[in-house]
């Protein structure tokens, strides 16, 4: 076979059957195989747990014909940039600076965006150990506030892998971390990987992207991208399941809660009806079981663990007998002079209601009468019962329980945004609101409304001011991550007393699967006081741990040995 050349030029001969290990599987460059069955048996040797590519396919209804029932072709397009004629952008990176790779914590960051993204994980020493290869490139993006990696690309030299006679180059595994707040993240890395391999001398960079992928295709096309008639072949594998079979029906219905613990059951050959997508229900059948579930609600949560969950102050009374450390708590009532004496004695407060979910009526840090009787009001539209509790100075902990085990602990952020010296702070709160609703499958947003216009006054802001450029501003008090609010793992982080304290808790109300929320001064440090339990605790968002692997294998225990065998790293 052929090189694809897009020029008339008479060049040295490739590397014959030249592949490359990304880590995440392997890429095949066809037009250096000599014929088609070299290639299938090439992608028949597909490790556990990878997704190995067949790229530059000449003729696919061809190989396609070889072995229909292994490979499909892959419903994506190629695009190309060409190198010659690329200018680069005059605006530079705001808040965030890209470089090369460099150590293993940049690996596991990597990771945890590839998960956060559905993308195949890498092993980290994989990373590290090609970190100065020739042939691949691996470049991040950090956060210049918190050092945290936001973003990557990697990009394949095709000259220096098999002397590819175009001087071809192309870019793979883009992905930006759903929590990022800084714009433009995806379209930098982009940038700075052609400009390297520009300044090499390659003649164009390609990538493959999902057709249905709008939001990439439109960014690439603005980059100067056109699309080419390249194709891609893949194996039939779990990874790959839906990109060649019959989707669920409703499947694009279910949020990304029930999504991910269905694409989970999937991947282990565990039957799937989903029975209301939009409210989130659906039907798991493994081995002559059958578990009808919501999210991460199952049968196995009893009702009465379920209603002790709902009633706030029930919560608290059932943890605090256990020995959990909780806040003081009142029942706000009309008496202005008993709720002035509870904000004199605490300093802050926190109104909420005592049944609602997702942060709704909930307002943090108020110390002021007027302040609390208009957060009671807003609070009394969710339920009729407002708690008042005692305000503790601290950060937001969520620690998913599963099967009485610690499976995730996490950071909950409240949102904030990032001046630019030129936007208002309402137009940067619905930018960010935007970018977190497509970043989250449209479950966060950022209200506008009496929470928000507190949160600002006590900053002396109001939304009309136009807040310095890297100007950081905190926009609510409320970390939910459905008004807004990041999570930001540390499971490996969290103090053994918290991680106790959430297992006992969990235990005293006597449920299997289970979100118990602490505030803390840091989750390395055993202080804490109980907020609340969340019997359908969200299992997104909390990469890289294995939330919705444990919930699967809560319910159907023996379908997890076909997973265990395809693990990370296990060939």
């Amino acid at each position: 076979m052929n090189p694809i050349a897009q020029h008339d030029q008479a060049a040295a001969v490739p590397k014959p059957n030249a592949s490359i290990d990304c880590g995440w599987g392997r890429l095949h460059f066809c037009q250096t195989y000599d014929d088609n069955e070299a290639i299938v048996d090439a992608l028949r040797e597909e490790g556990p747990a990878r997704r190995d590519i067949a790229f530059y396919v000449r003729d696919p209804h061809v190989l396609l014909a070889m072995a229909p029932q292994e490979i499909f072709l892959d419903p994506s397009h190629t695009f190309r940039l060409d190198l010659a004629t690329y200018r680069p952008a005059r605006k530079q990176p705001k808040g965030y600076f890209i470089r090369r790779l460099s150590s293993e914590a940049d690996a596991d960051a990597v990771n945890t965006i590839y998960a956060s993204r559905g993308m195949v994980p890498v092993r980290p020493d994989f990373f590290w150990r090609n970190r100065d290869s020739r042939s691949l490139t691996y470049l991040v993006a950090e956060d210049e506030i918190t050092g945290e990696i936001v973003g990557t690309v990697t990009g394949v030299d095709h000259k220096r892998l098999f002397d590819d006679p175009e001087k071809g180059s192309s870019l793979w595994c883009l992905a930006v971390d759903p929590q990022a707040r800084h714009p433009g993240i995806g379209e930098m890395l982009v940038r700075r990987l052609a400009e390297h391999f520009a300044a090499r001398g390659s003649a164009f960079m390609d990538l493959s992207v999902l057709h249905d992928n709008d939001l990439a295709i439109g960014l690439y096309e603005k980059l100067g991208f056109r699309r080419v008639p390249v194709f891609a072949v893949k194996r039939k594998n779990p990874i790959n399941e839906k990109l060649f079979a019959s989707p669920l029906a409703e499947y694009d219905a279910l949020n990304p809660y029930a999504r991910l613990i269905v694409d989970e059951a999937r991947r282990r050959g565990v039957h799937v009806e989903i029975t209301d997508a939009e409210g989130g229900f659906f039907r798991l059948s493994y081995g002559g079981r059958s578990v009808h579930c919501r999210e991460s609600l199952s049968e196995m949560t009893s009702a009465v663990a379920m209603s002790i969950c709902d009633d706030k102050s029930v919560t608290r009374r059932v943890v605090e007998n256990a020995g959990i450390v909780v806040p003081e708590q009142i029942v706000a009532g009309d008496d202005d002079a008993a709720l002035s004496a509870f904000i004199e004695k605490h300093g802050k407060i926190v109104v909420k209601p005592a049944r609602g979910e997702q942060g709704k009526g909930v307002a943090v840090g108020l110390d002021n009468l007027d302040d609390a009787k208009a957060a009671i009001a807003v609070a009394r539209e969710i339920c009729d019962r407002v708690l008042l509790e005692a305000c503790f100075d601290g950060d937001d902990l969520r620690l998913v329980v599963i099967d009485f085990r610690l499976v995730a602990a996490a950071m909950r952020r409240p949102p904030a945004i990032v001046g630019d010296g030129q936007k208002d702070i309402r137009s940067l709160i619905e930018k960010q609101s935007r970018r977190r609703a497509a970043a989250t499958g449209g479950e966060s947003t950022i209200p506008i409304d009496a929470e928000t216009e507190r949160c600002l006054a006590e900053k002396n802001l109001t939304l009309d001011d136009v807040p310095k450029e890297g100007e950081e501003i905190v926009v609510r008090k409320t970390a939910n991550l459905h008004t807004g609010g990041s999570i930001h793992d540390v499971t490996a982080q969290v103090h053994p007393k918290l991680v106790d304290a959430a297992i006992k808790a969990a235990r005293a109300i006597d449920i299997p699967v289970v979100g118990i929320d602490f505030m803390v001064h840091s989750p390395g440090e055993p202080d804490y006081v109980f907020i609340e339990a969340n019997e359908r605790p969200g299992l997104a968002n909390h990469e890289p741990q294995p939330t919705a692997e444990r919930f699967v294998d809560l319910l159907f225990p023996m379908s997890g040995q076909r997973s265990a065998s395809q693990a990370l790293g296990r060939s």
